[in-house]
């Protein structure tokens, strides 16, 4: 019986090849978007299990209360973590962990005798203890991870970099180079090499240095304050059976008995939390952490969208299911009245339902693997699939396919298997009211859905502009930004910069230790006249030449710029933002130039220079914070910024290569351009954008396939109607029109049921923004173009074929 019925259903599919062409499809595009975006969210939700002793190690963070507001952040001061494990016995072990934030890049160098140099910039390199191969699991090829970074001044690289700098020799007990601006220059032994594993990991470094050895070393030596220097991740492995809850509820008093006079001095106070490593990536108790966190929002999004997507295939299904029931209502019949029940005949449409929904996954699975390096591309994740690595889901979606099947199957199998054999047989069949309402309903649930990711399409596209566009407060377009990263490059950068400053195509050149975009841990506290350290504001801080504010285009509004003519500014001098001008508590900038401010607990006097203009040091996620520059008493810059006027970009670049050549040799010619840095902020934003504009398309593609098959079968309902009409006068364009009119109606409904939800959906989202676009009516009526233009062309191919048919064909009795 079970053969007979899975018979009947090929014959079936084979007889209405369109129609079994767009269930299929339609099935499998929203079974690949189902599983692409299950690949994509169990990667998100794998970070860290691989590490052997994942449940327990916990990161340790800090929330700073000033003035009762409260700011966390996943950072600690560098004694904090051997003071846990001395006062606490349930802390088995710790390790700190610090990313070279002052540099975007680091130049790593290999000079081997009687061999060329090997020099190049390196970016995601990490400091850190002895321990951290203990706590985090790395494959590696070379070297014992256990023992890796005992010895200072030693380095773990990835394989890429090892073999950048040593092809395929060995690169065991090899001695680098590595100039960096926050650890200094270090001649480092490599003891240790690892390869990416599959398993994700908040920590993405791709080399590791110990922290004995450098610079950093010396400077955490030195800080035994806990109150200052937050800038060190730290983690605990705790003992087994210990509760990390429970342990959290003694990080109070242990504040209050190691950093209370020091918090009490710098006018706020510190609690301590507690994150496990495994929710550390998608943990919202900070905006930042080692790595950019993930989203639960963004999840949420994707996993909507597709669910959604499969909905709409299955909605498909039983649209065009129950549309064709008038050509299947004789079979019924006579089945019925050769002693057929309804429960066979219910497995028998079932069963059809099913062969689909198996075709559907095995087409799946194929365009899975076709399209998961174009996901993986615009996810920006390295996505893989294996029967291996990923049977669960691989069977879960065998079961979801099987399950989708026969939900979607369910309804057209009774409403099929209900005709009256009477009825049916002497040919007074017709859809009733109630079928045909519910497949119009579920036109308007397909198109709300599509229409809904239509405007978050559309709305995104629009901030993604607007973040792009939108006036920064500085000249970002041709800003070059060269690195000085070693003791060399920053010796050279007064002859460098004579030299580049001469070329014509060279509007002017500024040096800093930061750039805007990028973190910049070094602040400033300060406080009018009168007032304490209680009342005193934060303000971010970057050391720059005479002419950086300049190079900038930053706007000055009052006072003057920095310059080494007047040697107070060197000493003290600053200029500020008005946002924090108005923070520190002046009525306007004008007032504040010449004043003093005082920083530290010792009240030492700062020298209000200048005011500019508010601008973005930061991307439009923040709102704009105060900030303020410095004049540098020496020329230990960290990179160069050079203002273009040229049209001609690789030529000038060609120029500067020659210029850096003559003066450093040794060392790469490396440049970035600001705003392409400053971009790299909104990564995730575009990674989603691209990601909702790709399955907006599929979920459209899906919808018009069954309006498409819908429209093919009313036309073939109406040919008659359509004959008469034709004989009567009626002209192709009166025809197109009458049968497209009741689609477009509904997509029309389906719009206005999809705008508002749409527009709540989307300023939640945006709400993450410190800037945003506005959701204005041109949103709405730019999708509701879209959307019915789709609908009437999908529609339209149908109607002007019917249109323009021989009406006495059409009229020809059977």
């Amino acid at each position: 019986m079970i053969r007979n019925y899975f018979k009947i259903a090929w014959r079936n599919l084979m007889k209405n090849k369109t129609f079994s062409f767009i269930n299929i499809f339609g099935l499998s595009i929203g079974l690949t978007c189902c599983l692409l975006i299950a690949l994509y969210l169990t990667y998100e939700t794998s970070y860290d299990k691989q590490h052997p002793d994942a449940a327990r190690i916990y990161q340790l963070g800090t929330v700073f209360v000033r003035e009762k507001e409260e700011h966390p952040m996943p950072n600690t001061p560098a004694p904090m973590a051997a003071m846990m494990q001395q006062e606490f016995p349930e802390v088995e072990e710790t390790v700190r962990l610090l990313g070279l934030f002052g540099e975007d890049k680091t130049l790593i160098r290999y000079s081997p005798q009687n061999s060329a140099v090997t020099s190049f910039y390196e970016n995601k390199g990490y400091l850190t203890d002895p321990g951290f191969f203990r706590f985090f699991k790395y494959d590696f090829t070379e070297g014992d991870p256990q023992h890796a970074l005992d010895n200072p001044n030693t380095v773990v690289l990835s394989k890429e970099i090892a073999e950048k700098l040593f092809g395929k020799q060995p690169a065991l007990n090899k001695v680098i180079h590595i100039s960096s601006s926050t650890n200094g220059e270090n001649e480092v032994t490599v003891t240790g090499v690892f390869v990416p594993g599959n398993q994700p990991s908040h920590i993405n470094g791709r080399f590791f240095m110990a922290f004995k050895g450098g610079a950093m070393e010396q400077y955490s030596i030195r800080s035994n304050n806990l109150a200052y220097n937050n800038m060190f991740f730290t983690y605990l492995k705790l003992k087994k059976g210990t509760d990390a809850a429970l342990l959290e509820q003694k990080f109070p008093g242990f504040i209050r008995k190691y950093a209370g006079e020091d918090l009490k001095a710098a006018g706020f106070y510190k609690k301590q939390f507690l994150t496990a490593v495994t929710d550390i990536h998608l943990s919202d108790k900070t905006k930042d952490n080692v790595t950019q966190p993930g989203s639960t929002t963004y999840l949420y999004i994707l996993g909507s969208i597709a669910l959604f997507t499969l909905l709409i295939a299955c909605i498909n299904f039983m649209n065009l299911s129950t549309a064709r029931s008038s050509k299947r209502s004789a079979e019924v019949g006579i089945r019925k009245v050769l002693g057929a029940k309804q429960s066979s005949l219910i497995w028998q449409f079932l069963g059809e339902s099913i062969l689909m929904s198996l075709i559907a996954f095995a087409l799946s699975l194929f365009f899975a693997r076709l399209c998961l390096p174009a996901f993986s591309a615009a996810s920006g994740r390295d996505l893989y699939l294996s029967l291996q690595d990923h049977a669960a889901i691989l069977a879960a979606f065998l079961g979801l396919s099987i399950l989708t099947g026969f939900i979607a199957g369910v309804y057209p199998a009774f409403y099929l298997s209900s005709f009256k054999p009477v009825k049916v047989l002497k040919s007074r069949f017709s859809n009733s009211f109630a079928a045909v309402s519910v497949r119009k309903g579920l036109v308007v649930f397909q198109f709300l859905i599509s229409a809904l990711l239509i405007i978050s399409s559309v709305v995104i596209s629009k901030q993604m502009q607007y973040m792009r566009s939108k006036d920064l407060g500085f000249a970002k377009d041709q800003q070059l930004i060269i690195p000085l990263r070693s003791q060399t490059a920053k010796a050279i950068y007064l002859p460098l910069k004579s030299s580049l400053t001469k070329l014509s195509e060279v509007q002017s050149m500024g040096a800093s230790t930061y750039y805007p975009g990028i973190f910049n841990p070094s602040d400033i506290s300060l406080y009018k006249q009168g007032a304490t350290i209680h009342n005193a504001e934060v303000v971010r801080y970057n050391n720059v030449d005479e002419n950086f504010i300049k190079t900038l285009d930053i706007r000055l509004i009052a006072g003057r710029l920095l310059s080494k003519a007047y040697p107070t500014d060197t000493a003290n001098g600053i200029i500020l933002n008005e946002e924090a001008v108005q923070k520190i508590g002046f009525k306007s900038p004008e007032e504040a130039v010449n004043q003093t401010v005082l920083t530290g607990a010792n009240a030492q006097p700062i020298h209000i220079v200048g005011v500019v203009k508010n601008f973005h040091f930061q991307d439009l996620h923040l709102p704009i914070a105060p900030f303020g520059f410095g004049l540098n008493s020496t020329n230990n810059y960290n990179y160069l910024l050079v203002h273009c006027k040229t049209g001609d970009m690789q030529q000038l670049l060609a120029k500067f290569t020659g210029e850096w050549q003559k003066l450093n040799p040794n060392e790469p010619f490396e440049f970035s351009f600001l705003d392409e840095e400053f971009q790299k902020n909104y990564i995730a934003q575009d990674r989603l954008a691209a990601m909702v504009r790709y399955f907006t398309f599929i979920a459209i593609l899906i919808s018009c396939l069954g309006l498409f098959g819908l429209a093919a079968f009313s036309t073939e309902q109406r040919t008659k109607e359509i004959g008469i009409r034709k004989v009567l006068g009626a002209s192709a364009a009166n025809l197109v029109v009458l049968i497209s009119k009741d689609f477009i109606r509904l997509v029309v409904i389906a719009l206005l049921l999809a705008s508002p939800l749409a527009w709540w959906i989307m300023d939640r989202w945006l709400a993450d923004f410190a800037y945003r676009t506005s959701i204005s009516w041109t949103v709405f009526l730019i999708s509701a173009l879209i959307a019915c233009l789709i609908a009437f062309l999908t529609v339209s191919t149908q109607a002007i074929k019917a249109a323009i048919a021989n009406p006495v064909k059409s009229l020809r009795t059977e």
